[in-house]
């Protein structure tokens, strides 16, 4: 063989003995490339290697991932709060769970607090009990019914119950039909052991004609006069306190005073003619005092500490005994000293003291706080609507409850003097407590027809939320889970 074709046959073997980049002879699917080919082929195919950032290796700080949705501080604990709290049905929750926990915590406490006192009059120990757990029953129902009510039905019944109000009240001051009990002439006796007091309806009442009445003048645009702002609501609301106060029940009128300043306050009364209304009610007030010696004693037991030498200031003293003698956790359920006969009125007026003595400061904070929520919650309901009789009428509500607990926890700690008044949802009265369920009812309808609570209210289906939270796990083919 020539010397030039020995010369190009070993230049072809040795062409051939050089392997080919990866690029150009791409390996079989399946079959892995050795460490130097695979090299070889990313940088003859100009493909980047990926950078690693450091300490990003098995067991180094940069292969932790952050921790997101558990701790934050006390400010992510506010914006979570803040935005619970600013959900379509939180009001609507809060009316109803507060309300509930305030009426069987009352009857619990009324338990607790009447049994010594049936016992006294030779009665059952479930004596007071059973008649306000029956009347509980029905204010339920009631608070149902109120809540299931559309807003038009409402405020169709302004009047009516206006006027059966009116008519009752006027019941009670003709002899021989009204009662007298602890020298207030405002009952009415319906046999056996059953007696209704119509004044507590009249605040109920006020609150759905007074609401139905500005609300009708605001769409005709016409609180802007005073003479529309005044007539006819305040001569109607002095009609029921001219018939309040003749039965003698000043802690009645005192509540009604306060949701007459509410509504008007809510429709935007001018500052002169609110302080002027306020001026007249004070001075009439002051008069109906100063001509009473039964009130002014009261008057006079503000921050006594014990009771005088001739008896007087007795309640008021024994009352401050009570809350002083519970410290921080009570004397336990049931274990009070002061309801053996040494305070009257412990499962009426005085119930707050009683829970103070037997559930201690932890109790009475409690009660304060579902209180404080049921009044924030109903201003919201007032304040987020555009329906002017859901404000008056929500504002009225709140206006009432909130005023009628500040005056008997109030006069409770001596800060205040003793107007008479239950606690509401709390204290024994049955009388007391239908027109408040009522009331509390009206909320939850009020708050159920805001249009963002409509909307969640209407997603909601029967069983998809269940549906939804159950934790789905396949069955193994023995059994277990």
């Amino acid at each position: 063989m020539p010397a030039d074709e020995r010369f190009a046959v070993r230049r072809d073997r040795a062409r051939a003995s050089v392997p080919r980049p990866l690029a150009a002879t791409p390996a079989p699917s399946g079959v892995p490339l050795p460490d130097g080919l695979a090299l070889r082929g990313r940088l003859a195919t100009g493909a980047r290697r990926p950078e690693t950032p450091r300490g990003s290796g098995r067991g180094g700080p940069g292969s932790r991932t952050p921790r997101t949705g558990r701790g934050g501080g006390p400010r992510r604990t506010y914006e979570r709060a803040r935005r619970a709290w600013d959900r379509p049905l939180t009001a609507y929750y809060v009316i109803l769970g507060s309300s509930l926990l305030i009426t069987v915590l009352g009857l619990v406490m009324v338990y607790s607090a009447s049994m010594i006192k049936a016992l006294d009059i030779s009665k059952p120990s479930t004596y007071f009990f059973g008649k306000q757990f029956l009347a509980a029953v029905i204010g339920g129902a009631l608070m149902l019914l109120a809540a299931r009510m559309p807003v038009k039905l409402h405020r169709a019944l302004a009047y009516p119950i206006l006027m059966v109000t009116v008519f009752l009240m006027v019941l009670v001051q003709v002899p021989g039909i009204g009662m007298s009990v602890n020298g207030n002439q405002n009952w009415l006796y319906l046999g056996g052991p059953f007696q209704l007091q119509p004044s507590e309806f009249g605040k109920l009442a006020l609150i759905l004609w007074g609401a139905d009445l500005l609300a009708r003048k605001q769409d005709k645009r016409l609180l802007t006069q005073w003479k529309h702002m005044l007539v006819p609501l305040v001569p109607v609301a002095f009609m029921l306190l001219g018939l309040i106060m003749l039965g003698g029940d000043m802690g009645t009128a005192i509540i009604l005073t306060a949701i007459l300043f509410g509504l008007l306050w809510l429709a935007g009364a001018p500052t002169r003619l609110f302080a002027g209304v306020l001026g007249a009610a004070t001075a009439i007030a002051f008069l109906l005092i100063r001509t009473s010696p039964n009130r002014m004693s009261r008057l006079a037991c503000m921050g006594v500490s014990e009771p005088d030498p001739e008896g007087g200031c007795w309640q008021a003293a024994h009352g401050i005994y009570a809350l002083a003698s519970g410290g921080w956790f009570g004397s336990g359920l049931g274990a009070s000293v002061e309801k053996w006969g040494q305070l009257p009125e412990p499962h009426t007026d005085f119930i707050f003291a009683i829970t103070g003595e037997e559930l201690g400061l932890a109790g009475t904070l409690s009660v304060l706080a579902l209180f404080a929520a049921l009044g924030y919650a109903g201003i919201r309901v007032a304040g987020r609507t555009e329906d002017p009789f859901v404000r008056f009428a929500a504002g009225g509500v709140t206006t009432w409850i909130t005023a009628q607990a500040v005056i008997n926890i109030g006069a409770v700690l001596g800060l205040l003097p003793i107007a008479g008044v239950p606690l509401p949802l709390f204290s024994y009265g049955g009388s007391a407590l239908l027109p408040t369920m009522f009331a509390v009812g009206l909320m939850i309808a009020f708050a159920r027809e805001d249009p963002a609570a409509k909307a969640a209210l209407a997603m909601r289906k029967p069983g998809v939320r269940w549906k939804t939270m159950r934790r789905r796990v396949k069955k193994r083919p023995s059994g277990e889970r």
